[in-house]
């Protein structure tokens, strides 16, 4: 039986009504995700961005001549330590120049430049390398000190005057498998305020037979020629 006119009509509008309706729970009003799945995009949120990070992992940038630092000493004598300036690795075992004892980067205190790196054995070396690497330095020279493993045994009374005098108050109390890390400067006049020890204690230490690796960043103002 064919449709007559008006009711072909009524049903053309029909149809065209049910694929509008369709059409717009496909592809619009609250299906969206629908639409979404089909055009490729996302109704999840957009993730919090993650806090800035600044040179060498600091929180906030560092005034204007300034440099910015991390020091991370040795975790026991399995992970060695870590010394950033200015967002540059100078020392760490992925360079490969980290050793048991002392590390140690000597820094233009003028410029930043690196002028040296070295690492000294406390546990079997000569602690007169020590000495003659500390006693020749010059006025406004940075030094930044990161231990590992022990850093103490082989210190005597010389080394541990000379790290005084670079602003050092820990030295004098440093002993076997004390973790430290410290900045001093060749002619500081006042006590150096960056500077951590960590005891080794049976009854505190994270490590079996260490303490906790430490960890100290900050800003030190660069010295201007005439200071130096």
């Amino acid at each position: 039986m064919r449709l007559t006119g008006p009711l072909r009509a009524v049903a053309v509008l029909l149809l065209v009504g049910l694929t509008w309706l369709l059409a717009s729970a496909l592809f619009g009003g609250e299906n969206a995700s629908v639409r979404n799945f089909f055009s490729g995009t996302s109704e999840e949120p957009t993730p919090e961005p993650r806090p800035r990070k600044y040179k060498c992992g600091l929180s906030a940038p560092c005034p204007s001549k300034h440099l910015a630092f991390r020091l991370v000493s040795g975790a026991a004598n399995v992970i060695g330590p870590k010394i950033c300036l200015e967002d540059k690795m100078l020392l760490s075992s992925v360079k490969n120049n980290v050793g048991r004892g002392l590390n140690i980067a000597l820094v233009n205190g003028v410029t930043g430049e690196l002028l040296e790196t070295k690492t000294f054995d406390m546990w079997a070396g000569d602690v007169s390398d020590l000495l003659k690497f500390l006693r020749p330095l010059h006025e406004g020279t940075l030094v930044f000190v990161a231990s590992f493993d022990d850093a103490a045994t082989k210190m005597n009374d010389e080394s541990r005057r000379l790290f005084e005098e670079l602003g050092s108050t820990a030295v004098k109390e440093l002993a076997f498998r004390d973790s430290w890390v410290f900045v001093g400067a060749k002619g500081i006049e006042n006590k150096s305020p960056f500077e951590q020890r960590m005891k080794n204690s049976k009854s505190s230490n994270k490590y079996e037979g260490w303490p906790e690796s430490l960890e100290m960043d900050g800003c030190i103002p660069l010295r201007t020629p005439l200071e130096a």
